[in-house]
């Protein structure tokens, strides 16, 4: 597994994370629900490239389609 897709997801989560409670502090909690979904949304993203990448392996080591 690639350690630029682990620090990539951590470097998400931790902007996330920072606008998140500054959203929250000055009273726009429905940004920083926006904002958390977003990041969530992103992270999903780069793990479903990464696995239909790690499916094609698989399909092409067992000769399947």
């Amino acid at each position: 597994m690639d350690v630029g897709l682990i620090l990539r997801i951590g470097g998400i989560g931790l902007i996330v994370m920072v606008l998140n409670i500054f959203l929250s502090k000055n009273g726009r909690d429905d940004h920083a629900n926006l904002v958390a979904l977003a990041g969530v949304i992103i992270a999903i993203l780069l793990l479903v490239t990464k696995l239909g990448e790690l499916l094609d392996m698989i399909s092409g080591v067992f000769g399947v389609g």
